[in-house]
């Protein structure tokens, strides 16, 4: 209140007083003295209200719940009905009226109210919902990219919202707006404790096979794959074995493939990953291919949220997962370079 001067401008309407009881001195012009010193007064109290008002916010904020529930937008509604109503006051004063009269005029001008106050009146029910709802709160990451909004909300108003964007620009969008329109908070995410990753890698299909005993050999000495692959080489020999299965054809015999066996490595991988979030869905799927080859699908959650984090914990992984491809004699799709046809067009040229 002492930085808002509450009482700095209440201390406005002594003097005022003073002077509007001593006009009595002056005959003359006690009138005129008067009425001044009367809308002295109510331009005083309007701005003490104000500032009043301002303080109240500014104490609200220290508390946690401003968090969740801000009134800035409550505050401002109260300091429109203050200046309509000091206005009505001094130009009473000034007329010489009763201010009922006024007030009861206001009737009258309920349509020029509506569309002067439209915006007000919007972000006022708008305000109101958000709140009942819990749709925003201050410090929330919320995108908007119909307003180019992509970044932290900093300040909500009875008009308007502020969003402070990662590119350090400040857009602001109208409060109703947030309940006409549709966005998205990350509120969620950040009290989940886990951020998804939901990436592919994309396997060049000519590079699929079935796993020779030479593959089997190798991957038995990765740490990650050696207990599952002799787990599915006991699993397949007893199921060949309980079938009666004629081994005279390949074909006929159940195999493990070199993509199955990636697959395997990769769910491994993530399940004894530290920065992956256990209690949340961990899946490697595989979807239909298409034209950029056989699309395997990581589908986590990272256990740390921060943005920094996020993304150098989904690049590791993927560095890592990339580097490796090739150690299960498969390939990543990649359409033709110019360094591609430079070398097919040099190969080519050594062919006698």
């Amino acid at each position: 209140m002492l930085e808002r001067k509450v009482f700095h401008k209440l201390s406005h309407i002594v003097p005022a007083l003073i002077i509007y009881s001593f006009a009595t001195a002056l005959s003359a012009q006690m009138s005129i003295i008067q009425k001044f010193s009367l809308v002295y007064i109510f331009l005083t109290v309007i701005l003490l209200v104000h500032a009043l008002l301002d303080s109240m916010n500014d104490i609200y904020k220290t508390y946690e719940v401003s968090k969740n529930k801000p009134i800035k937008g409550y505050l401002e509604v109260a300091k429109i009905l203050a200046y309509i109503i000091g206005g009505i006051f001094i130009i009473a004063t000034i007329i010489e009226q009763n201010p009922l009269l006024l007030l009861g005029g206001i009737g009258a001008l309920t349509a020029v109210f509506l569309l002067v106050f439209k915006d007000s009146l919007l972000g006022l029910v708008a305000g109101i919902q958000l709140s009942s709802n819990d749709m925003i709160r201050l410090g929330d990451w919320i995108e908007m990219s119909q307003h180019g909004a992509n970044g932290i909300v900093i300040d909500i108003s009875l008009n308007t919202v502020k969003i402070k964007n990662f590119d350090k620009t400040t857009t602001t969008i109208p409060t109703y707006a947030l309940v006409s329109d549709s966005f998205k908070n990350w509120r969620g995410m950040k009290q989940s404790g886990g951020r998804r990753i939901r990436r592919s890698v994309y396997i060049d299909i000519t590079s699929i096979t079935f796993c020779t005993d030479e593959m089997f050999d190798e991957f038995e000495k990765i740490p990650y794959l050696s207990q599952y692959i002799r787990d599915k080489k006991d699993e397949i020999a007893l199921y060949n074995l309980e079938n009666k299965v004629d081994t005279s054809h390949a074909l006929n015999v159940r195999r493990l493939t070199n993509i199955g066996a990636f697959r395997a490595y990769i769910q491994i991988y993530l399940r004894s990953h530290p920065k992956i979030n256990k209690e949340m869905v961990q899946m490697v799927r595989q979807l239909p291919p298409g034209e950029h080859g056989l699309r395997l699908e990581i589908y986590v959650f990272t256990n740390d949220t921060t943005w920094t984090n996020y993304e150098s914990i989904q690049s590791d992984i993927f560095d890592h997962l990339l580097a490796i491809v090739p150690a299960f004699g498969l390939r990543v799709f990649q359409n033709p370079t110019g360094y591609d046809m430079r070398l097919s067009l040099e190969d080519h040229k050594h062919v006698p």
